[in-house]
């Protein structure tokens, strides 16, 4: 892969975001549910992870149906997690401490409360009729084609007003907005611009493959059984049966990228995009980012990939695999990696690892060509939260309980001392606070210099030392037994790493030892 030059305009190549998950990061309120204020509040403890910018999930006006993912008000805060105020000192607060904010726009689907959507269910012939995706019944009666919603079921609600269905790929409660409407588009453009003038630095773009369905309403042919995956909804679901080629990752979706994009520019601000789909996450990740050599994507700067985020181990052959089929599929791109976020059972557990095997892989992939994304806690080691039924507030694991226990597992809250509920809140919280997350606080390991916190710091710190780990050129990439190895290579200087991503001795390595050289 060809290397790419980082600017100041451009901080996010090869940058490191942390992700906040707000209702779990810091409760002020004493409500049980973390806010804005707390966020302020911890902002010195994330900067002093050394990371480039924050990603905070949605924070907007919300039923919480599926828990800021359903948008009522793309202009107003949420009063769980205080007022625009709160929004305007965090920024400030953030941008004082050096640290870009990034903010979650979920712009595929509204909240069913949302008054767009009150508006176009109300009639046929409103001026909003057109906002969201409408069909006839079939003949029948029964939905209009085969699609089929991600949290479970058909994709279609049937809506008495107009004796039509809507489209929702998620929750019935999450209607789909239509981008094959103009005035739709420049709605959310709209929408885009109210928050780069209050301040923020980018987006993380929610689903940003689910913006455009196919006009025609065609049907999704089925996927044979030995082609389905469960990259984006669980191995239970039927959603997997199908090959999702009319419902989403539709062709008119870039120009709206395009246009998206023109938009961020004079202000600088930078685009993530979260692409869902297990068939063409590669060639849709080459569509969404490509850009020549030594130039910018004219759609978006940079995409989430799902590859470390999945079940699979993360064995040094896997890596190699991964970027064989990157440099193959979609080598103009630029990734941004994650190992956990707020919608997979944290890594830690979900790969079974101690702490010397969280350094290693932190250290792996703070060197890998890209960005990344952190999750609140991955710097700590935390492991998946392990919660009773009656515990859970997920739609998603409530519905498929127990073989998919949902979200709730990686989304509670953020642990910082020995104090009531390890200091995140002094009511009872949304979630419960594991006790073994209480061993790994910060406070904790502040006081260890060999902890997996230190650790995080270290190895950030590395990445941000080497021009060649930040934006570098990417080559000769292998995997020797459980060693991997290879090269970056930027502004005349290079780093060689090899680490042994196993619990047994290989070579001249000790179990998940990594050894880093410069030339």
């Amino acid at each position: 892969m060809t290397a790419l030059t980082q600017t100041a305009t451009n901080w996010w190549k090869g940058g490191v975001i942390y992700q906040i998950y707000p209702r779990s990061f810091q409760d002020t309120t004493g409500d049980g549910i973390g806010d804005l204020a707390g966020i302020t509040q911890r902002l010195p403890y994330v900067a002093s992870l050394g990371v480039d910018a924050i990603w905070i999930s949605p924070f907007f006006t919300s039923p919480m149906k599926d828990f800021g993912y359903d948008v009522s008000d793309y202009r107003g805060i949420d009063p769980l997690f205080g007022a625009m105020d709160d929004f305007d000192r965090l920024v400030a607060r953030a941008h004082e401490l050096g640290l870009k904010v990034v903010i979650d726009l979920v712009l595929s689907h509204s909240s069913d409360q949302h008054p767009w959507f009150a508006e176009s269910r109300a009639s046929r012939d409103n001026d909003k009729a057109d906002w969201y995706v409408w069909a006839d019944p079939k003949p029948d009666g029964t939905v209009p084609n085969n699609w089929l919603s991600i949290f479970g079921g058909s994709a279609w609600q049937w809506d008495a007003r107009r004796e039509q269905y809507y489209l929702h790929n998620f929750l019935a409660s999450q209607p789909d907005l239509n981008f094959h409407n103009p005035d739709v588009q420049e709605a959310i453009l709209d929408v885009a611009r109210f928050w780069l003038e209050k301040g923020v630095d980018g987006f993380r773009l929610d689903t940003v493959n689910f913006y455009v369905h196919d006009k025609q309403l065609r049907d999704n042919p089925p996927l044979p059984p030995e082609q389905r995956k469960s990259d984006t909804a669980p191995a239970v679901n039927p959603y997997n049966h199908q090959s999702h080629r009319f419902d989403k990752s539709q062709p008119e979706n870039l120009a709206f990228l395009e246009r998206f994009n023109a938009l961020l520019a004079p202000y600088g601000a930078a685009s993530v995009g979260e692409i869902g789909d297990s068939e063409r996450a590669l060639e849709l990740l080459e569509e969404y980012t490509g850009a020549p050599e030594g130039g910018d994507s004219k759609r978006l700067q940079m995409s989430y990939v799902f590859d470390f985020l999945s079940g699979d181990d993360l064995k040094a052959q896997r890596v190699v695999d991964v970027f064989a089929d990157l440099d193959r599929v979609a080598p103009n791109s630029w990734p941004c990696w994650a190992m956990s976020n707020h919608d997979v059972v944290r890594h830690a557990s979900r790969w079974n690892l101690s702490d010397e095997a969280i350094k290693a892989y932190c250290t792996v992939m703070m060197c890998l060509r890209g960005s990344v994304c952190l999750y609140q806690g991955e710097e700590l080691g935390l492991p998946e939260a392990e919660l009773q039924f009656e515990d859970l507030q997920d739609p998603y694991g409530i519905e498929f309980w127990p073989e998919f226990k949902g979200r709730d597992g990686c989304r509670t809250p953020m642990v910082w001392d020995l104090g009531v509920n390890g200091g995140f809140s002094t009511a009872k919280p949304w979630l419960p606070v594991p006790h073994e997350h209480l061993l790994r606080t910060p406070a904790s390991q502040e006081e260890d210099e060999n902890s997996v916190l230190h650790h995080y710091r270290k190895a950030i710190a590395l990445r941000d030392r080497h021009a060649a780990l930040k934006h570098g050129r990417q080559f000769d990439m292998r995997a020797d037994g459980p060693v991997l190895s290879f090269t970056r290579e930027a502004e005349g200087k290079s780093v060689h790493l090899r680490a042994n991503l196993s619990d047994a001795a290989a070579g001249d390595l000790q179990p998940w030892q990594v050894e880093l050289t410069y030339s």
